[in-house]
């Protein structure tokens, strides 16, 4: 049988049953209203003390996040509350949680489940890395049950994850009362973005007294705009430093309907059907401000720039332009019609016999995104817009963030821009993105009595994965359309940190007129790559109980088959009609082929020193596959983009090895009252297969870039080599008092190291890991009111991208968070939400030796950007049936 085809049958089999069992539960009401109703502890102290249990009593070594109620994880973002586990830090984007890193590891060797499998997840932001991880941003945390995060493997799971594995979870109908409901509202504002974020969620669950059948159905619906603002500093053009302003309109929508069906105590059947959704049109608008040279005068210096670091690859830490040397400025504003959008269905089915018990999974993820549209509106002080305020004033870059003090008022009005406007040409594109999995997989458990083995586990996956990027460039109207400059922009607001004003972007009217200057679209077959992966996997493990000692031991299998599809760069002319950006690309499709396999042993032991202290030792195998961006067979970067010395070719090949991590775990844990811990556990990975960039400069490929008239540029090819280690302590304590307070505090060393070649940047830091990660949370409830006040801080880390924003470091970064809850009765209940108290800025520098082939910006401490903190204040109310 097909796998497309089972959760079809699942959904027939499900109504089928629902149908019979309807009757038979009218018989068997009589006899359930005689049973005791149960009794349901939630708030912060239940929430803890399901995660200790589940902590506890996991053979592997285990943190979990529980609901407090249905509908209230303890964070009003999934990747907060996951960032509150000892051993996670989770990077923030766009004002939200969106990666997690576990124990020092890239976000993408974490991989993320829905209800133990994949879910498939696409970007949004044309210039993000094309990698493994999922976009928690994505996911409302109102859907959620709880979260599961495997710091160790077992054969069972899932592989992928080489710094763990995190298993979403959501709410079964046939866990929950009858008739259950649940509804809340919120509303929300900041104090960067002001304007007010509108949420609604809900909840019903029903099932029959039996407890038989069973339907669940939750939603939820977000909508804002959010606003950043800071300075994003340059220096490519000359000695440019940018006060920048993106906004974002925001709407996130969420469903997920479970139908769960028992039709004898032996038998679980479900169907789970799960639809995320994320509309992210945004606008980023810069002011540009000339620094060193002027632009309308050929490029002529002022002579501002003082460095007083003896390096000269290094940009200019203090300028100082009189009014008499002032500079034309550039104001320009990058939109894009950007979505994400996931759907997941999936059936599983359980039967339990006499001493065994076999279980099946199978279904489909699939995940739409990228940007439909990119459009560009450009300002030029010495062109189009000589209204525009000339630059004069100082700058000071010798600190983290740059100090910017004008000479004058330097806000645009209105007025200052051009009576009409059209779109760039050059920016014109479109970068959708498609990510798509078919998975079944069948596990059976057989009960033991043979020694100290206790039961013997055994399973099959196979998935098919195809991952598809794709672009397209406009052929355009042979007359441009232009549109009276006013409609392309509404009101004003604030640009980047200095405060001074610029019109605000109407993000569809500019989206209209750039779709008005397409007659057509063709497809840039440099920008598309097709990766397909055909992956099966087999396990065995063995449970063992021996006295105080327990635990498992397995092996898995793992073989993998990968292709990429892709056009190839051989210097094919140019054919009447294509556009541009096609020059010496094939029009035919050719595809690369590799397989490998692999075996990953793991060990989980447990020792009871007494019923409440347990001392644990793990010890396993894990891969990560290659980033999709790593197997792409190639694509070129800045490409006309009239930035000297900017183009690049990137070639990938699927042939890349895994990295794989050989790791173990030893760790001390004593449990004491109702969810009260200590545990302290040292760990340790060696990691090797690093996916590295072997870079040569000043390359001749048989293409020449418009913007510059010459055929010279950077190669970067993704090459295994060289690995790393992370070593790692992680500590922890719950604790509540009797008098209704209560206090979390974990603190996590990671030293993650690796071979400073491994990187373009020739720092030797894993990317995204910090040394030191804090989290430090008080707390106090009763009956009727509950307060919580946490703080979480983690040291510097790198951050590593494609494209314009590339490595960078980021500076030590901490938050204050304040909620405050008040139970008005028993079923209705209010609550106040403040994020990020301190206001903490967003600051990052460069990190990059003067050797590296990076630009000037992104080294040696330049404070590259910076964005102004902003505290988030959330006042709703929920109601529960």
């Amino acid at each position: 049988m097909k796998v497309n085809k089972t959760p079809i049958a699942a959904a027939v089999t499900l109504t089928l049953l629902s149908a019979a069992f309807a009757a038979q539960a009218q018989e068997q009401k009589k006899d359930d209203s005689t049973q005791l109703e149960q009794v349901v502890v939630t708030g912060i102290r239940a929430s803890l003390q399901t995660a200790a249990n589940i902590k506890k009593n996991a053979n592997a070594v285990v943190d979990a996040v529980s609901a407090e109620d249905v509908g209230k994880l303890p964070d009003a973002d999934v990747g907060q509350a996951l960032g509150r586990i000892p051993g996670i830090s989770v990077g923030r984007d766009f004002g939200v949680g969106a990666s997690v890193s576990i124990r020092g590891t890239d976000p993408q060797m974490t991989l993320t489940t829905l209800n133990g499998q994949s879910v498939a997840s696409t970007g949004w932001f044309d210039q993000k890395a094309i990698d493994r991880s999922f976009n928690y941003s994505l996911l409302p945390s109102e859907l959620i049950g709880g979260m599961e995060v495997y710091k160790s493997s077992q054969a069972d799971l899932t592989e992928g994850g080489i710094g763990g594995t995190v298993i979403v979870k959501t709410r079964k109908p046939l866990d929950l009362d009858p008739n259950a409901v649940f509804v809340s509202l919120k509303g929300g504002k900041g104090t960067v973005s002001k304007d007010w974020t509108k949420e609604v969620s809900g909840l019903y669950s029903w099932r029959d007294t039996g407890k038989m059948f069973g339907v669940l159905v939750s939603g939820a619906l977000e909508r804002g705009d959010y606003m950043r603002r800071g300075i994003e500093a340059d220096g490519r053009w000359a000695g440019d430093v940018t006060p920048g302003t993106f906004v974002q309109e925001r709407e996130r929508k969420a469903l997920n309907v479970s139908l769960q069906a028992r039709p004898t105590k032996a038998i679980d059947l479900g169907l789970t059907y799960t639809r995320l959704e994320f509309d992210a049109n945004a606008g980023n608008t810069t002011h540009y401000l000339y620094t060193l040279q002027n632009p309308g005068n050929n490029y002529v210096s002022t002579g501002a720039c003082v460095q007083p670091n003896p390096d000269p690859a290094l940009l200019c830490q203090k300028t100082n332009i009189t009014q008499a040397n002032a500079t034309p400025t550039f104001l320009q504003t990058w939109a894009r019609a950007a979505k994400m959008t996931s759907d997941t269905v999936v059936a599983d089915g359980a039967f339990k016999g006499d001493g065994f018990k076999i279980e099946g999974q199978a279904g489909t993820t699939k995940a739409d995104g990228g940007t439909s549209l990119t459009s560009n509106y450009s300002y030029v002080g010495w062109g189009n817009a000589p209204g525009l305020p000339k630059w004069w004033g100082s700058t000071d870059a010798t600190g983290k963030k740059i100090s910017i003090q004008p000479g004058q008022d330097m806000s645009v009005p209105l007025s200052a821009l051009p009576a009409q406007s059209t779109p760039e040409t050059f920016a014109t594109a479109r970068g959708p993105n498609k990510d798509k999995e078919t998975f079944a997989q069948a596990d059976v458990t057989v009960d033991m009595d043979y020694g100290i083995l206790t039961s013997f586990k055994a399973g099959a996956r196979a998935t098919k994965h195809t991952f598809t990027k794709d672009e397209y460039r406009p052929i355009f109207v042979t007359t441009p359309v232009s549109a009276p400059t006013g409609s392309l922009f509404n009101g004003t607001m604030p640009m980047g940190t200095p405060g001074w004003s610029v019109p605000k972007p109407n993000l569809d009217a500019m989206f209209a007129l750039a779709n008005a200057n397409v007659a057509s679209w063709v497809q840039s077959r440099g920008g598309y790559g097709q990766i397909e992966e055909k992956n099966t996997a087999l396990y065995g493990m063995f449970n063992f109980e021996k006295d105080a000692l327990h635990g498992n031991f397995g092996l898995r299998y793992i073989r993998t088959k990968a292709s990429n599809d892709a056009y190839i760069f051989d210097g094919t002319p140019l054919a009447a009609g294509d556009v541009p950006q096609n020059v010496g690309w094939n029009k035919n499709k050719q595809q690369t082929n590799a397989t490998y396999s692999d075996w990953l042993p793991s060990l989980n032991l447990v020792y009871d020193i007494d019923r409440n202290t347990l001392l644990r030792f793990a010890a396993s195998k894990a891969i990560t596959r290659p980033n999709y961006d790593n197997m792409f067979a190639g694509a070129t970067l800045g490409w006309n983009d009239t930035v000297p010395n900017n183009e690049t070719v990137n070639y990938g090949t699927p042939s890349l090895k895994p990295m794989s991590s050989k790791q173990f775990d030893l760790g001390l844990e004593y449990y004491y009252g109702r969810g009260n811990l200590v545990s302290a556990t040292l760990f340790y990975k060696k990691i090797d297969n690093f996916i590295s960039t072997a870079t040569q400069i000043n390359q001749k490929i048989g293409l020449i870039s418009p913007d510059t008239g010459l055929d010279n540029w950077t190669i970067n090819r993704y090459i295994n080599a060289g690995g790393g280690k992370i070593t790692g302590l992680e500590t922890q304590i719950n604790h509540s008092f009797n008098n209704g307070f209560g206090v979390i505090a974990n603190y996590t060393y990671t030293d993650a190291t690796a071979p400073a070649s491994s990187y373009q940047d020739e720092v030797s830091m894993f990317t995204l890991s910090s040394k030191h990660n804090v989290n430090l949370v008080g707390f106090y409830e009763t009956d009727t009111y509950s307060a919580r006040l946490a703080y979480n801080w983690r040291s510097k880390y790198m951050v590593r991208e494609t494209g314009y924003y590339s490595n960078r470091m980021h500076d030590s970064f901490g938050t204050l968070d304040l909620s405050l809850g008040w139970n008005v009765t028993p079923r209705i209940r209010l609550s106040f939400d403040a994020i990020n108290l301190t206001k903490s800025d967003d600051v990052q520098y460069g990190a990059a030796a003067s050797s590296t082939t990076l630009r000037q910006s992104l080294k040696g401490g330049y404070p590259a950007w910076s964005f102004m903190g902003e505290t988030t204040y959330r006042l709703g109310v929920s109601a529960k049936f």
